[in-house]
């Protein structure tokens, strides 16, 4: 579902021949950088976890070589990115997944809008906080979902305390950092319950999922209360 999203505003923006530069901060396995690089484009990881770091490269290993030539996967914490790269130097920045972990977003969020370059493409994708009561809510726990309406606090998956955000506070941070909110989506409107797993085989029940998912994830107001919302600022405005 995300990849679709980004892939929407990847080709609204660039030139459908165009080899993008794309910094994925906290690429996790690789998924979304090596499905960029198979597209043709030059990718950089940067991540901080050392076992993740090792995940992906041990998935990056198993591509053909022309593909591995476009990725660099490096160590590091996305909130020093700009000591890592030069300013303005990536079209494409993509921040999956990472927010819920850092007790202040917005120094991050600025030092990914400096290596964006102007007209270039800033992907979020963050707990939803207006939404933080819907899964223990539904799953009739409702010590967690009455608290859930006070604190943007939350217990992950992983049994991890994390954090969430709200799109009101991230519109107005991003418009802070030159990087204003143009597009966003809803993800996983209707399917929060289920458990991570890989995906099914395709068929036309998975289909029918997948459209009713897209098609919550862009329309109001059920968008607004997914669980995780994707965000896409663009450096510049334009």
């Amino acid at each position: 579902m995300v990849a679709h999203q980004l892939d929407e505003q990847i080709t609204s923006r660039f030139r459908f021949d165009q080899r993008l530069k794309v910094l994925d901060v906290g690429p996790g396995q690789g998924t979304q950088a090596l499905r960029l690089a198979r597209a043709g484009h030059e990718v950089t990881g940067l991540e901080s976890d050392p076992a993740m770091l090792e995940a992906a490269r041990a998935a990056l290993a198993d591509e053909p070589e022309g593909i591995r030539q476009r990725v660099r996967l490096l160590e590091g914490d996305g909130r020093d990115a700009g000591a890592h790269f030069l300013p303005g130097a990536f079209d494409v920045v993509l921040c999956h997944g990472v927010l819920m972990y850092v007790a202040e977003p917005d120094p991050l969020l600025a030092g990914l809008a400096r290596v964006l370059a102007p007209g270039g493409l800033l992907s979020l994708l963050v707990r939803n906080a207006d939404a933080l009561a819907m899964r223990p809510g539904l799953a009739g726990d409702w010590t967690t979902a009455l608290s859930s309406f006070d604190s943007p606090a939350y217990i992950n998956r992983l049994g991890l305390q994390v954090r969430a955000d709200r799109r009101e506070e991230l519109t107005t941070t991003l418009t802070a950092i030159g990087a204003p909110l143009h597009a966003w989506y809803g993800v996983r409107v209707f399917t929060d319950q289920a458990p991570d797993t890989a995906e099914p085989p395709p068929s036309p029940e998975w289909d029918r999922l997948l459209t009713a998912e897209e098609r919550a994830g862009r329309t109001d107001p059920y968008r607004s209360v997914a669980a995780l919302l994707h965000l896409c600022g663009v450096r510049g405005g334009g």
